[in-house]
């Protein structure tokens, strides 16, 4: 009887050896994770990486799947372990830097934080960002403890649970043990966590409330953007947003974004799709005039408000999830941050002028 994890010639390359090589990057398969190719795969998970070079990669034997080195055409599997592999030792960046910077603290106890995150405020390092970190701030506040990193993740992110954009501001859970970071990290996954947003978004949409269910994933040609996929059997990965519209504002709309998915851009991309990209998201569209006149006062205002507000509209708002020890039910609520406030009585006060 042959085995479910036996693979076909097509998929299987024959064993090489090879002289000792070094890790350099770990992928772990989500346990729901769909067939897709493997080169795919690693497209959609490494920025700044093209297809051809990954697909080279695997021709050279420096991508394993469990081990085991397989052809570009083969379907990952939940759980499935990538690795890519190198003959020279991966860099070794410089110890993670503490820096003393102000953290606004909505909740602690000794399992978890709950913190708000200011616009422009980068999560992690990474390229052309090495400092001024809300990872930098808790190495600094957690200086004496040694934070947990999430299972199958290749970064140092020590403590995140979840991210949210550097433009988008709003509310995060940080870990402080590995249960804690487990447990929350399984709500995320289960979709039993609740996280709402607040976004303002171009024009109005012609249902007030709605579902937009589409698959989210790396731009085929733009690899700074995300894509949503019309054809969920071209790529990307399920994703799904539930909208509300709360303040019609004819030219712009006021809106709340739950989300059952947390892919990366998807509430940008999501609304950029139906035509309603976020107020001022230079990525997706919404740093345009999308609505109104074209009359020099108008577009004054406009950019008038782009210059209060420079960066998209989107604001994490509140946070539900189960504590993991208590098992209390737990709910966090922000208010909007001042540009996104000004903004907002900016339009309200245009259109009652224009009402009146």
């Amino acid at each position: 009887m042959t085995e479910s994890n036996e693979h076909t010639d097509s998929e299987l390359e024959e064993e090489t050896t090879t002289p000792e090589v070094f890790e350099h990057y770990r992928f772990v398969a989500d346990p729901g994770q769909g067939p897709i190719r493997l080169d795919k795969f690693l497209f959609d998970k490494m920025e700044k990486v093209s297809r051809n070079r990954i697909q080279n990669a695997i021709k050279d034997g420096a991508i394993k799947v469990n081990g085991k080195i397989f052809k570009s055409n083969y379907k990952i599997r939940p759980n499935d372990v990538i690795t890519i592999e190198m003959p020279e030792p991966p860099y070794e960046p410089k110890e993670l830097v503490p820096e003393n910077i102000p953290l606004d603290i909505v909740f602690e106890d000794e399992y978890l934080m709950v913190v708000h995150k200011p616009p422009g405020m980068v999560v992690h390092p990474g390229v052309g960002t090495k400092s001024g970190t809300l990872v930098n701030a808790l190495a600094y506040y957690f200086k004496d403890m040694e934070l947990p990193v999430k299972e199958g993740n290749q970064l140092d992110r020590p403590g995140l649970v979840h991210r949210i954009d550097k433009n988008t501001s709003g509310l995060l859970v940080i870990a402080k043990t590995a249960e804690v970071m487990t447990h929350l990290s399984k709500q995320f996954y289960d979709h039993t966590s609740e996280r709402t947003y607040v976004a303002l978004v171009w024009s109005e949409p012609d249902e007030l409330e709605g579902t937009i269910e589409m698959n989210v994933g790396r731009h085929p040609t733009n690899r700074t953007k995300q894509y949503g996929f019309r054809d969920p059997d071209e790529g990307g990965k399920h994703a799904v947003t539930h909208y509300k519209v709360i303040e019609p504002m004819y030219y712009v709309s006021l809106i709340e974004c739950k989300l059952e998915t947390g892919r990366t851009h998807q509430i940008r991309v999501h609304m950029s799709s139906k035509g309603h990209p976020i107020f001022n998201d230079d990525r997706y569209g919404g740093d345009k005039i999308m609505k109104g006149t074209v009359y020099t006062k108008y577009r004054r205002f406009v950019e008038n408000c782009f210059d209060i507000m420079p960066r998209h509209a989107l604001h994490a708002k509140s946070l539900g999830f189960t504590h993991p020890i208590s098992g209390e039910r737990m709910n966090f609520d922000t208010e909007l941050p001042d540009d996104f406030q000004q903004v907002l009585t900016r339009w309200r006060n245009y259109i009652a002028t224009r009402t009146k």
